[in-house]
């Protein structure tokens, strides 16, 4: 009988990226259900964790519960230790699912503005709640959609994950961030919006104090940003300072995503934000110049299924279809009327 190896974080020692991994037991083949877990009527119980109240006659308007089967759990220590020239350490974090509407089918390019809004105001205060724990590095809000991007439930939700270290793609772009604006004491992303703005080429939309761009060198076709015009490290800082702009933030990221679907159904899309400042790093020097040189943003990463061996099966990134090329046919696309 081969034993099993527990879920736990082991780091690549050459691309330095923590990777989850271990023998996982669970049965996760799908199963027929007769109910959703989700929907406010489900007789499922739920390990709830906040609430936004809902309008007259609603229960709730977006809600926080723990994953079903978590990747990350809460409780205990992560207990880094090496192993040889390895390291690895115990899974310690959170996995949440942020259930965005009551509704089975009001998803996040069909709800309404003001739904969109509950759930952009619930997962500020997911982040900024977790950040309050020390043990957290990294807080990060994605939705698969799709059966190829890995969706796990059909009711609208989008996930949480809070983790002991920082993902890979956020250490780059913060290292970036931070040389950029140690040459020219000015925000990357920053100097990106305003040629972006002169240029005029790339921008898809603009509404209030966002804009929604396809970036310059892409890494998939139609790959979407969406980014506060105004400069901000932290969302959920942004967000909940300033709640009257999230009308404006979920009425362009609506109809970001209507436009998207005019290509595929299917895409990947992550809430960037910076790493938990309130308890920096005292070895990592990216913290020191943090509000000053980081901007958070939305990635929105399209799947096309007749192009994912080109771009998928690559060392280099490899998008058949130009920025400007996209922008064009994603501005063209039939948006239905606001909410």
């Amino acid at each position: 009988m081969v034993s099993l190896t527990a879920m736990e974080l082991r780091k690549d020692p050459i691309t330095r990226s923590w990777v989850i991994t271990g023998d996982d037991g669970q049965d996760t083949s799908p199963r027929p259900e007769t109910f959703c877990r989700f929907c406010p009527d489900s007789p499922t119980p739920l390990q709830l964790i906040a609430n936004l109240p809902g309008p007259l006659g609603q229960p709730w308007s977006a809600r926080a519960v723990v994953h079903p089967t978590p990747l990350y759990r809460v409780e205990g220590d992560p207990a880094r230790r090496g192993d040889g020239l390895y390291d690895r350490m115990r899974s310690v974090g959170a996995h949440e699912v942020l259930v965005e509407n009551p509704k089975h089918d009001r998803h996040l390019w069909n709800a309404s503005d003001a739904e969109i809004e509950a759930f952009l105001l619930l997962a500020a205060q997911r982040i900024q709640d977790l950040k309050h724990d020390g043990r957290l590095k990294y807080v990060s809000v994605f939705k698969n959609d799709g059966p190829s991007a890995g969706q796990e439930f059909s009711h609208p939700n989008s996930e949480l994950t809070a983790t002991t270290f920082v993902p890979r793609r956020v250490l780059y772009e913060l290292r970036a961030c931070r040389e950029y604006f140690k040459q020219k004491e000015r925000c990357v992303f920053c100097d990106i919006i305003s040629q972006e703005l002169q240029q005029n080429e790339r921008v898809l939309e603009i509404r209030g104090d966002f804009l929604a761009l396809c970036p310059y060198a892409p890494r998939v076709p139609y790959e979407t940003w969406i980014l506060p015009r105004i400069h901000e490290a932290a969302f959920e800082r942004f967000a909940l300072n300033r709640p009257g702009t999230l009308h404006d933030l979920a009425a362009l990221l609506r109809r970001t995503l209507q436009r998207i679907r005019s290509i595929t159904e299917e895409f990947h899309l992550v809430l960037h934000t910076s790493p938990n400042s309130l308890h920096p790093s005292a070895s990592l020097g990216y913290w020191k110049t943090l509000d000053e040189d980081y901007h958070w943003h939305i990635e929105i990463m399209p799947i096309l299924a007749a192009k994912a061996k080109s771009y998928t099966f690559k060392e280099v990134y490899y998008s058949p279809i130009s920025s400007e090329s996209a922008v064009k046919r994603l501005r063209d696309a039939r948006i239905e009327g606001s909410y």
